[in-house]
């Protein structure tokens, strides 16, 4: 019983994204679960954001997916209007959607596509960005190896489950990006870069880092590149760092965009109570 409160509580903290903190649960569940085995959130906030995104996935016209956590979700969120306005201005044309919830760890993402998310999308590219709040919320007392192994096998079954229910797309793997916040997360990072790198084929899988365009050789990140209250999130700035690696591979799988755009409308976070700039 304790140890269920516990969990709860662990998963309530994810939901303060909305907030505009970092994600922090030190002991989160990973003593118990691995990182790929689904776990749902139960706060009533993400669950509402699940049924908002069931619903976006029904609506067709999604020929770009985005998957993966708050540094997905913020770029194309109506609660993020100036990231919103970024997300327009580089994609509008190609249909892409957005499917990232703030706070999820690989074991979150998992839940959400066995739940339906994916389902009857058939989108054509799949692009993934997962596991920095694995890396931040990772348990402490294992050893850096054990962690990034842990962490690259999450990563690993989201992509399993990506290719099971979209076999016809192909995947932007993306390399989990900088953040300074801590300067312990960046070895673990660089350490599951290195393994995602080699989950990618070059057809089907394509591995993707923009990291030496956010951050020099140590780590630490460039001016203007994340939002200096958390390190963590990018600004319109990093944002377009990662828009512009992006681009040359939609244009080579889709061709150009089109003039007008297909995709299901934008959604938000059902807590957030009025639009934020960065």
């Amino acid at each position: 019983m304790i140890r269920a409160l516990m969990e709860t509580a662990c998963l309530l903290l994810f939901s303060l994204e909305v907030t505009g903190g970092a994600p922090a649960c030190a002991q989160e569940m990973s003593p118990v679960f691995a990182a790929d085995q689904p776990i749902p959130r139960t706060d009533a906030n993400s669950q509402a954001a699940h049924i908002h995104l069931l619903n976006k996935a029904r609506m067709g016209g999604i020929d770009i997916y985005f998957e993966g956590d708050s540094i997905t979700r913020r770029w194309g969120a109506i609660d993020y209007p100036d990231l919103l306005a970024n997300w327009r201005e580089n994609f509008f044309g190609w249909n892409a959607a957005n499917f990232g919830w703030g706070g999820d760890t690989a074991r979150n993402i998992l839940w959400r596509l066995h739940n339906g998310e994916l389902d009857g999308v058939h989108p054509k590219v799949i692009v993934l960005l997962a596991g920095t709040n694995d890396v931040g919320t990772a348990e402490p007392t294992a050893g850096e190896d054990a962690k990034a192994a842990d962490i690259t096998a999450g990563i690993k079954a989201i992509l399993d489950v990506l290719q099971a229910k979209a076999p016809n797309a192909t995947i932007v793997l993306m390399g989990i990006f900088p953040r300074n916040d801590s300067p312990a997360f960046m070895p673990l990072i660089n350490k599951i870069n290195g393994n995602l790198s080699k989950l990618a084929d070059g057809n089907k899988i394509r591995y993707l880092d923009v990291n030496d365009k956010l951050a020099d050789k140590d780590g630490k990140l460039f001016d203007g590149m994340m939002n200096a209250r958390d390190k963590l999130h990018p600004t319109i700035k990093g944002y377009q760092v990662w828009a512009d690696a992006l681009k040359p591979v939609f244009r080579e799988l889709l061709g150009p965009p089109a003039k007008e755009d297909h995709a299901p409308p934008p959604t938000g976070d059902p807590g957030a109570p009025v639009p934020k700039r960065q």
